[in-house]
């Protein structure tokens, strides 16, 4: 939650210092869309409802008007949602001149209730099963990128090819290297405190201008709202300093992939830690053993709320710090989902499968929902896997494809009670399009490939 009031925001404009207020909704694929508010029309009567259109969030990433969703559609007419500014997200944005940014609740334009396919509204719905269970979860989503020495445009006028990183060397923890990127860097620390998002480091990451950016842990649907400002933040950081950023989670086969690793823990509402318990084998207490069962019994289908997209899957390479295996190990960072914090009162279990392309809400929410249902059917948690994970035999694989994670999604019966059949079937068909668009798709690696020897 943000400090920073609507009654704060009145007396900047009245006092020239805000003159802009975006309002934004998140769409499906965790980018923020809205619209640019005059800021003294927005605290006039706009800080209590504006409208988008609906196709906001049944598009892909392309923006296309998909067909086959049950809720928009051109035989429906494309009307529009309520955008609902949630004034607790209100806040200032330091490195957009006299700009403040609030985030906004999907509600249908007639009967306004929130839209459940919404990613903002997904993740409610879990936490208010937590809370009626009386607990919540603190997370924290840890973002890794790809830093580029050139501009968005020169590297789209490039085609994509022959792109300039900002390192010539893996720059995993290197102080001397990130020196030389503290332009960028420095700008995106400060700017996200200053956004109110408590910055704890940046570093650099396993690659050849890789970085890191890790944020304090927050409640569920905060740490949400953090992580989608935080992508948008970067990207507009770097193109006002003339570089470039990528979240794609592979964005070239000799690199490292990025990911966004997901640390989660439950606390009794009156901030009790609930997975420690000082008497249990690392300091895991019985609930948490049921959660992470939970995790474990549905990896395979919360794997697309994870990884959404086709590049998604080329990050799982064995010795690529990337898991395959969706086990569960102590402090390994083979294993796709690894104990932290053991034997304290910030025990936790980090899933390690996500990349940096996932939509925290849907991600968040799908973990919360298959940790839930571990803790409802008192699950049984295996045995820690030891060693390394590349090799395991005979343990649970991460799906290797989207078309795997996507079938697996839509038959999960968990998921379905959780989320409700229209949410699973509209991301199902989300998942099916962007697999029909890469099928349909001629790549460079087949024409190379081919075009001679074929």
């Amino acid at each position: 939650m943000s400090s920073y009031t609507i009654d704060d925001l009145r007396k900047d404009v009245a006092e020239g210092r805000i003159d802009t207020v975006l309002a934004c909704q998140v769409d499906m694929q965790g980018r923020l869309m809205g619209k640019r508010f005059q800021a003294e029309y927005f605290v006039e009567s706009a800080w209590k409802e504006t409208h988008s259109c609906n196709y906001l969030i049944a598009t892909d990433m392309e923006m296309e008007t998909v067909s086959g969703y049950k809720a928009t559609s051109w035989e429906k007419g494309y009307g529009d949602y309520t955008m609902k500014p949630d004034l607790s997200t209100l806040r200032r944005i330091p490195w957009l001149e006299g700009t403040a940014l609030v985030l906004c609740d999907m509600l249908d334009h007639h009967t306004h209730e929130e839209v459940a396919h919404s990613p903002r509204a997904i993740l409610k719905k879990q936490v208010k099963r937590l809370e009626d269970m009386g607990m919540k979860a603190y997370m924290a989503s840890e973002l890794e990128f790809f830093l580029f020495d050139q501009t968005y445009e020169s590297a789209q006028a490039a085609g994509y090819r022959n792109l300039k990183l900002a390192s010539a060397y893996n720059e995993d923890y290197h102080i001397f290297q990130t020196t030389k990127e503290e332009e960028v860097m420095r700008a995106i620390r400060t700017g996200l405190q200053g956004a109110g998002i408590p910055v704890e480091n940046s570093k650099g990451e396993a690659s050849a201008g890789q970085e890191e950016i890790n944020v304090r842990y927050a409640d569920a649907l905060a740490m949400a709202d953090r992580h989608a400002i935080i992508k948008n933040g970067c990207k507009e950081i770097a193109w006002s300093k003339g570089k470039a950023i990528t979240f794609l989670a592979k964005w070239n086969y000799n690199a490292a992939g990025s990911s966004s690793h997901i640390h989660q823990s439950l606390w009794s509402l009156e901030e009790k830690p609930l997975f420690f318990d000082h008497t249990g084998k690392y300091g895991m207490s019985p609930l948490m053993h049921n959660y992470v069962a939970g995790l474990l019994a549905h990896a395979s289908e919360i794997t697309y709320f994870l990884a959404p997209y086709i590049n998604s899957y080329k990050r799982f390479m064995a010795g690529t710090f990337a898991p395959t295996k969706a086990i569960w190990s102590k402090d390994n960072r083979t294993a796709g989902y690894r104990l932290c914090g053991e034997e304290t009162k910030g025990i936790r279990i980090e899933c390690r499968v996500g990349g940096s392309d996932l939509n925290p809400y849907l991600a968040f929410a799908a973990l919360l929902a298959a940790g839930i249902d571990g803790i409802e059917s008192k699950l049984e948690l295996e045995a820690p896997f030891v060693g390394d994970a590349y090799g395991g035999k005979g343990v649970r694989e991460i799906p290797r494809t989207l078309r795997a994670a996507t079938a697996a999604m839509t038959e999960s019966a968990m998921l379905r009670k959780a989320f409700g059949d229209d949410v699973i079937d509209h991301y199902t068909r989300a998942g099916e399009w962007e697999q029909e668009e890469y099928d349909r798709r001629i790549t460079d690696w087949e024409v190379a490939r081919g075009f001679e020897r074929a």
